[in-house]
């Protein structure tokens, strides 16, 4: 009897031990669950201000990089844009129409044209002409279309299409062959005064095969003035170029 009376106050013992550890553990997950949402709220703002920081470090950084370009010219401008009815930004681009006039690189101030570096440069003594001259082209017994010579003071002749007014196609001849310049001269008159003149030459830009005047091949780099009914020829090419204008042929 009284061994059982032990045992049960023993087990009576446990199970309240057992309970006090359940209350307890219960209260600590609650504690647990009430510090959680604080913990992650904490968290998440302390990331908010990382990222605000890092994102003032780099408004900084690329100011001071802008300032920089600004300062050597390097800022770039910002791109046009449009805004459609359906509320879409496009940046605005203006496509260049098909151009089947002279290509002008003679009369441009830099040294290059469409991203081509351009061998010649017209003279300070350059002049627009006031003869319409013109070359009349022969390949053999074949006559070719008429080359009018008056709207600009120099043509870039050559195989090069891109830069060339005067396209040469022939194989032997080089991308940037020959100029044909108009230039400003002094010349005597017959009572011994001297006027101006505007005044066709030609000159070979080192070419590899040649131009030729009236079948004599001239020195390259050098003017040589050109008159009416010469003859040009270029490379190894058959076509002759004749020069007249308006008035040849007419009876001084």
């Amino acid at each position: 009897m009284g061994s059982d009376r032990r045992d049960r106050s023993r087990s009576g013992e446990r199970r309240k031990r057992s309970g006090s550890r359940d209350r307890k553990d219960r209260r600590d997950r609650s504690r647990s669950k009430d510090r959680h949402p604080r913990e992650r709220k904490r968290d998440r703002g302390s990331v908010k201000e990382g990222n605000d920081k890092r994102n003032q470090d780099s408004g900084n950084v690329e100011g001071k990089w802008a300032n920089e370009d600004a300062r050597y010219g390097l800022a770039v401008p910002e791109a046009k844009v449009k805004t459609e009815g359906d509320g879409e930004a496009k940046e605005e681009v203006e496509k260049e129409g098909i151009n089947l006039g002279l290509s002008g690189a003679l009369t441009q101030d830099s040294n290059t044209f469409n991203g081509i570096v351009i061998k010649y440069a017209e003279p300070p003594e350059a002049r627009k002409p006031k003869r319409r001259w013109r070359f009349y082209v022969f390949k053999g017994s074949e006559t070719l279309p008429t080359l009018h010579l008056h709207r600009q003071s120099a043509y870039l002749m050559g195989r090069d299409r891109k830069v060339c007014d005067l396209p040469v196609d022939h194989p032997s001849c080089s991308k940037q062959h020959a100029a044909f310049q108009y230039r400003m001269v002094s010349r005597k008159k017959d009572d011994g005064t001297e006027a101006n003149r505007v005044l066709p030459y030609v000159i070979d830009l080192g070419s590899a095969n040649g131009t030729f005047l009236n079948n004599t091949r001239i020195d390259p780099k050098r003017y040589y003035e050109l008159k009416e009914k010469d003859v040009l020829k270029f490379g190894f090419s058959t076509r002759e170029y004749v020069l007249l204008h308006e008035n040849s042929g007419e009876d001084d």
